[in-house]
């Protein structure tokens, strides 16, 4: 005999996404009005710092606790800050994993309990497989500190690990409790992080928002020299596509094939790997979006007015268009370690124009080659 007992379970999730400055302020409402969403308090919450973030500003652990002094009502810091190693180094084996578990196993957080993790993506990703794995789910507060958390990597549902040599081999989708976006703390970078992050915003505008990318190239002399109010208007609309994207695109916890939001990223991944983590992530991107950019034009799917008005926008963002690795990197191998990453048919977005994606399932590796030639040419020619 045999017997089917049909199963439906829909859940909705709802998390805001809140960018503000000073979050740590004892006069900043909005981390406390996040915690008390949570029912009365106080909530215990154990802290995971990026030590990058943490030596960049010194007197972040006292305005944490200074914080938590004055809204004792809704939180309890269950310990001082457990500072952990940022970059790609947090998720290169199980030590940050392993460094939160111990941290909700040892101040005895639950499923009621929060884990706040401040820092950059790579931290980000790794704390919350660990939050996400901990009680099989703490609550995970975000707090991103760098460009590219801020406007992609921290608002989305996904985190993990890199294991086998691949980028996040290792993971779960786990949305969090609340992201929240503390603008004053990109101070705290080098110009090099802040330009990385700006590859994103030229990505998402790209697939999703021609008028996001025009606003881009109206913004790009700013951008360029970094400007502060700049770069808070192209995180927020940055952060913003993202968003649409996960909540609206009908796959946020990617069960299919098609990934838009990954243009550009099947060398982007390659050439972080190729060069042990040396080229940013954000810098990778560039490279990569140059790439297939160059590559839609050459299968004449993408105007080449409109290709070389994306690769000015990217120079004009202090963004690199080639690096020495792309020359060396087995294109076949990189395309097909990316079929295998999505668990199926290919499916590679290329550009049919600014703002608008195509899919397609197979490459031709000739016409992706000379698109490499081209931008090799194009940076020998800038160095002449």
């Amino acid at each position: 005999m045999t017997v089917a007992i049909p199963q439906h379970i829909a859940l909705a999730y709802d998390f805001p996404v809140i960018f503000t400055r000073r979050v740590f302020d004892p006069g900043n409402p909005v981390l406390a009005d996040v915690l008390a969403r949570a029912g009365e308090g106080p909530h215990k919450v154990g802290v995971v710092l990026d030590a990058g973030l943490a030596a960049a500003d010194p007197t972040l652990p006292a305005r944490v606790a200074a914080y938590a002094a004055a809204h004792s009502r809704l939180l309890t810091l269950v310990e001082a800050p457990l500072v952990v190693p940022g970059g790609e180094m947090a998720k290169a084996d199980f030590a940050v994993v392993e460094a939160v578990w111990e941290l909700t196993f040892r101040a005895k957080l639950c499923r009621q309990s929060f884990v706040l993790a401040i820092g950059g993506g790579a931290v980000l990703d790794a704390a919350g497989f660990g939050a996400a794995t901990a009680h099989r789910g703490v609550r995970l507060l975000r707090l991103p500190s760098t460009v590219l958390a801020q406007n992609d990597a921290g608002v989305g549902v996904k985190n993990g690990i890199n294991y086998f040599g691949r980028k996040n081999y290792l993971g779960t989708f786990a949305p969090p409790y609340a992201v929240i976006n503390d603008h004053a703390l990109l101070a705290t970078l080098p110009a090099r992080e802040i330009r990385a992050g700006l590859a994103e915003a030229v990505k998402v505008a790209l697939v999703r928002d021609a008028l996001f990318f025009t606003r881009l190239q109206e913004l790009a002399p700013r951008l360029g020299v970094l400007d502060d109010e700049a770069l808070l208007e192209t995180d927020i609309r940055c952060a913003e596509a993202h968003l649409q994207h996960i909540a609206g695109g009908g796959d946020p916890f990617e069960l299919g094939s098609a990934r838009p939001l990954d243009f550009g990223h099947w060398a982007a991944h390659a050439l972080e790997e190729a060069t042990g983590g040396a080229l940013r992530h954000g810098e990778a991107v560039a490279v990569g979006v140059a790439l297939d950019t160059l590559y839609s034009s050459r299968l004449g799917l993408l105007a080449p007015a409109e290709a070389e008005a994306v690769l000015t926008l990217l120079t004009d963002l202090g963004l690199a268009v080639w690096h020495p690795a792309l020359a060396a990197l087995d294109m076949a191998g990189a395309i097909e370690a990316f079929r295998e990453h999505l668990g199926g048919r290919l499916h590679l977005c290329l550009l049919a124009g600014i703002g608008r994606r195509l899919e397609v399932h197979e490459v031709d590796l000739p016409r992706l080659d000379a698109a490499r030639q081209d931008l090799a040419a194009r940076a020998a020619s800038a160095c002449a």
